[in-house]
């Protein structure tokens, strides 16, 4: 016997008005199962209710507050951003590609990210927007890619307005070459187009400032952008005295909300971006950075001294790895659920 739409229809419904996960029978459990199931229906589970984190992200982008993000590139990297008091998670592209040990070319795939993005997501609860490069490829590859990251249940994807395989933006001496204008709002409207859920977050990230095309070309491609329906306009720029980030914000007369990563404009105080209405900044590779630093030092010490009676002072124990990974769930987990001798 199939589950009936209107049994299912009840049970979503009762869990949604009580706040509370609410459990299908086991009887109906069953009938989901084997050849119990009908043709195009889909199995039913426990049912989430709470605030999505498509949902907490995109009210930190419309907040009338300046807000923050920090990157990560791990499981634990999220819980350590988490713990620290952050709101949201930058997935970064070059910190993923980094710690895998590629270079931020698109050397590493969409599904390996995938595969990454996904430990970081279970490893906290808060919201990643994704650094998706351009989308790994043209409007049906970007399309696609938005179903994935929901399925995985990260919160939005920041698409750049560049060709595949992307370069790095601070990279020096090198090429920027940039979409034409019309097929990436085509491709921003694909993957609007392509989200289940209406929370979703897709940032159009600007790179006329990085391609040295100048403040003109930045507003053309950031109003096509927002009509096409982006959440948010990343401008990017690697200046390290950002009149040009300046020059747009006095132009753009916030139309809309606007990302900003500020990896080498750093010393310009946040109450500046604060004042302009800056809706988000992005801390966007500051961990990964730290810990190639002290990972070198580290190594470069014991090899030297053939000891690490010099550095245990300075690392984190093996328990606080244990803590960080919630070893303490899973021993009471083990006392519930595993039989007593």
């Amino acid at each position: 016997m199939a589950l009936s739409t209107n049994t299912l229809r009840s049970f979503i419904t009762s869990s949604l008005k009580s706040k509370t996960p609410v459990l299908f029978p086991a009887s109906l459990q069953a009938t989901a199962s084997g050849t119990g199931l009908a043709p195009n229906q889909k199995r039913c589970y426990a049912v989430e209710t709470g605030i999505r984190k498509t949902t907490k992200l995109r009210q930190m982008l419309q907040s009338s507050e300046l807000e923050f993000i920090m990157e990560a590139h791990s499981g634990i990297s999220a819980c350590i951003a988490e713990e620290a008091g952050f709101k949201g998670i930058w997935g970064s592209g070059l910190s993923m590609a980094t710690q895998l040990g590629v270079r931020d070319s698109n050397e590493a795939s969409w599904t390996q990210v995938l595969e990454v993005l996904e430990f970081m997501n279970d490893a906290c609860s808060l919201p990643i927007l994704v650094d998706a490069d351009t989308g790994y490829g043209n409007f049906n590859n970007a399309r696609r890619l938005v179903r994935k990251l929901e399925d995985r249940g990260i919160a939005g994807a920041a698409v750049e307005d560049k060709l595949f395989p992307k370069t790095n933006s601070l990279l020096d001496g090198r090429a920027q070459p940039l979409a034409d204008v019309k097929e990436f709002a085509l491709k921003i409207q694909a993957m609007k187009e392509a989200q289940r859920d209406p929370d979703f977050n897709i940032i159009a990230r600007v790179e006329a400032l990085i391609a040295g095309w100048g403040v003109d070309e930045a507003l053309k491609r950031a109003d096509a952008y927002l009509t096409a329906g982006a959440t948010a306009i990343l401008m990017h720029s690697k200046l390290s005295e950002p009149k040009d980030i300046r020059a747009f914000l006095d132009a753009w007369q916030n139309k809309g909300p606007v990302v900003l990563v500020p990896t080498t404009y750093y010393k310009t105080p946040v109450d500046e971006w604060r004042q302009r209405q800056v809706s988000l900044i992005i801390w966007a590779n500051h961990s990964i950075r730290a810990s190639v630093k002290a990972m070198q030092d580290l190594t470069r010490h014991i090899y030297e001294h053939q000891s690490t009676a010099g550095v245990e002072d300075k690392i984190a124990t093996v328990k606080e790895l244990f803590r960080l990974t919630k070893d303490d769930e899973l021993k009471k987990a083990e006392d519930k659920y595993l039989p007593k001798a």
